[in-house]
């Protein structure tokens, strides 16, 4: 009996032990899980708001343009509030046909300037920018699973406005029994309350820490375009998604620190009750052989000893189902990896959408401006050698005028066949509307003049087949220039060169036909 009352009261001691260590383990673990969860979240948050900012910066000028007719017409704007990644596809198209029938040959930022284009053809740009961006705000959220993401504006100075442009929750309004996306919402966020955003704002820096708004936490990245700061990013965390997470990681580690109290007080229990010594050593070889191995059957070996007659079965049964938690953890990891890598390869998918020609499948402006570059850089090397062929489809306005668009797009088609026929040893790029550019290398430079001549021969026996339609009669102008490091110190040297034997080639042309 006192072999009973000594084992009980030890057991009393070791309890008020583990749940003293346990409250002040779990004040701890509160206060630090707090300060490091927050900062995960904020770098989370801000990682979101960085991904996002390099998208709208490498739009450049674009997104100005945007934004600027946004806080100007956005109470004109007449935006389906249910569209798609296909509706934004078919925005852009009727954007670049509006580009293309009013400004035909002209390219925006280039030829064009935003400001002088019809009003017709800036609301096509803006419905198409604010869709693209709206569904990429959406992307964001989803994928990172956050509240809410905005990108404001902040109104004239004194005042505690903003203009939020874009929300990833998409808020609706109804225009003749028709929904439409609610835009040019404005807000007011008193400085007092929100002192991190006009900090943001006002410094045009990131703050550290964040604002707190109805069970929300708000992080705030400034937005800086060609050096001029335009407005704000700000991502919006669920508070109460935040404190769950906390309290679960919490309670884990009370688990793990309660599982571990718990074993070294049964090993003092059991220094006195010595039938017990055999078990304490298998559970005990047990821990260690899964420390290096990490081999779940260990737990399958262990249940034999899950007896629950005493206090070591209950701690045995704690450490198996420790290994599944530990499995499924590790799987969980696993699938996370496998997600992020899925995620990944799906930004290297949009990044070659971002460079291909919607129409003909090959690479586009955007694709062409890179290779540019590439052979600025590669210029300086010795040995060098590389030319550029321009190639300008005839006829093309004629052809939507008199027989339609859908014509047109058959000639341009035709003609990118033919030219990724003849000079299929180098890219070509489409760079306008008819414009096509070869950058010639090996082979094709080498032959350049014998693939003229085929080029130009295809295209004569396409004029003087009777069997063809007239858009499919394809006419084409082209000029080639050829790198010579003597005289061409840049590449628009040797692009001017090429395009002036292009143009001399449609003279040439248009003389014949006279």
């Amino acid at each position: 009996m006192k072999q009973k009352d000594l084992t009980f009261k030890f057991t009393l001691m070791f309890a008020a032990f583990i749940i003293l260590s346990l409250s002040i383990t779990a004040v701890f673990s509160m206060i630090n899980q707090t300060k490091i969860y927050k900062e995960q979240r904020e770098e989370s948050a801000l990682f979101v708001a960085s991904y996002l900012e390099e998208l709208l910066v490498a739009d450049d000028i674009y997104f100005t343009w945007y934004q600027n007719y946004y806080l100007e017409k956005c109470d004109e704007f007449r935006i389906p509030f249910e569209f798609d990644t296909e509706s934004v596809q078919d925005a852009r198209h009727d954007y670049e046909a509006s580009i293309s029938q009013e400004y035909p040959g002209l390219v925006l930022g280039e030829d064009i300037d935003f400001k002088d284009l019809s009003p017709r053809t800036k609301m096509y740009y803006e419905i198409y920018s604010h869709e693209y961006y709206q569904s990429a705000f959406e992307k964001a959220r989803e994928m990172f699973d956050l509240k809410n993401i905005y990108y404001m504006v902040p109104k004239s100075k004194g005042s505690d406005d903003v203009t939020i442009i874009i929300d990833s929750v998409r808020k609706n309004k109804t225009i003749f029994r028709k929904k439409f996306l609610n835009l040019g919402k404005t807000k007011n966020y008193p400085k007092a309350k929100f002192k991190n955003l006009w900090k943001t704002w006002e410094t045009g820096k990131i703050t550290s820490g964040y604002d707190s708004f109805n069970q929300k936490c708000l992080y705030y990245k400034p937005l800086y375009i060609n050096g001029e700061k335009i407005g704000v990013i700000a991502v919006e965390v669920e508070l109460s998604k935040i404190m769950r997470d906390i309290y679960m990681s919490t309670i884990q580690n009370m688990a793990i620190v309660g599982g571990v109290l718990i074993v070294f007080s049964l090993l003092l229990l059991l220094l006195i009750r010595a039938k017990y010594i055999k078990k304490l050593i298998k559970l005990r070889n047990a821990i260690e052989e899964y420390s290096q191995t990490k081999d779940t059957k260990i737990a399958n070996q262990l249940k034999p000893e899950i007896t629950n007659e005493d206090e070591i079965s209950a701690i045995i049964l704690q450490f198996t189902e420790m290994i599944y938690e530990v499995e499924n953890y590790i799987e969980n990891l696993t699938k996370a990896k496998n997600d992020l890598r899925n995620s990944q390869k799906h930004a290297i998918e949009l990044n070659e959408l971002a460079t291909k020609d919607s129409l003909t499948g090959i690479r586009n402006k955007t694709a062409y401006d890179r290779e540019v570059k590439k052979i600025e850089i590669d210029m300086n090397n010795k040995g060098m050698k590389f030319g550029i062929a321009m190639i300008d489809l005839n006829f093309l306005k004629k052809i939507n005028d008199n027989y339609g668009h859908d014509k047109g797009n058959i000639s341009i088609i035709t003609l990118c066949q033919i030219v990724c026929r003849i000079f299929k040893h180098s890219p070509v790029f489409r760079i306008g509307g008819d414009e096509f550019v070869v950058i010639l290398k090996g082979h094709d430079l080498e032959q350049i003049d014998n693939l003229i001549v085929e080029f130009n021969g295809e295209l004569k026996a396409r004029q003087e087949d009777e069997k063809l339609e007239y858009w499919e009669k394809t006419s084409a102008a082209i000029g080639y220039a050829v790198f010579d490091p003597k005289v061409d110190a840049s590449y628009e040297n040797i692009f001017k060169r090429a395009d002036d034997e292009m143009y001399r080639a449609k003279k040439e042309m248009k003389a014949s036909r006279e």
